[in-house]
């Protein structure tokens, strides 16, 4: 009896063995099938997410409720902030990044702006207009290609222009603070990957909507269309 219980055991112990044996040697299989991270992306560090204030997110939250987009990508950009978000035809958010916008303060362009050389517009005439824009990829100067917010008044969103380091346009991009993000003549300068990442594929069609914020005017000025929504402006007194 005890030497045949011996026996059963030995063959019982040498099975579990060999299963065990089996087992690990397909969890090292499986293993050897992952990809283990490369050092890029196991030390690139999150993106942190750009925060709205309520303004911009009042506005977005009024385009994409009342479709006043009309299924065409979008975006919205914040002056004070200086900050520009990005959103497809749905209203899925895309992207965002800091910008760089007009010198003054200002929700309109002057009479004619579009129409004269940069070195004929005073410094109290570089704005960047607040308002609702139907824009287009287009042709500036230098055979370059942006995306014309307004035609009319030259204003145009594209990549930052370094040409004048003076100006030091990257390095405000970067700041900390929206402080010193004024520099241009009007348009709305973007880092150059955001542009070639985030704004050419996104309006990829030749054409989308622009909501430029204002900072003097009140949105109900600004956006007629606003009226419609019923809850109240917070910014009725003066957009800041």
């Amino acid at each position: 009896m005890r030497s045949g219980g011996v026996s059963a055991w030995l063959a019982l112990a040498l099975a579990s063995l060999a299963l065990s044996c089996a087992s690990a040697s397909s969890a090292a299989k499986v293993q050897k099938t992952q990809k283990a991270p490369t050092t890029a992306q196991a030390s690139k560090p999150p993106v942190p997410p750009m925060h709205m204030s309520p303004q911009a997110a009042q506005v977005t939250n009024w385009v994409i409720a009342s479709g006043d987009n009309g299924s065409l990508p979008f975006m919205v950009i914040d002056k004070v902030a200086a900050a520009v978000f990005v959103f497809d035809g749905q209203g899925q958010r895309l992207g965002a990044t800091p910008a760089l916008v007009g010198i003054t303060p200002g929700d309109d362009s002057s009479p004619g702006v579009g129409d004269r050389e940069l070195s004929d517009i005073a410094p109290e005439e570089r704005t960047t207009p607040a308002g609702r824009f139907v824009s287009r990829f287009g042709t500036a100067a230098g055979n370059r290609k942006v995306l014309w917010v307004d035609y009319v008044t030259s204003i145009s969103l594209h990549a930052v222009i370094t040409t004048n380091k003076r100006e030091r346009r990257l390095q405000r991009l970067n700041s900390p603070t929206p402080e010193d993000n004024r520099i241009t003549f009007g348009c709305i300068n973007v880092p150059a990957r955001f542009y070639a990442k985030v704004v050419v594929p996104n309006f990829k069609q030749g054409i989308g909507v622009v909501y430029i914020l204002p900072e003097i005017r009140t949105l109900r000025e600004v956006f007629p269309a606003y009226l419609a929504q019923s809850q109240p402006d917070p910014h009725s007194e003066v957009a800041r």
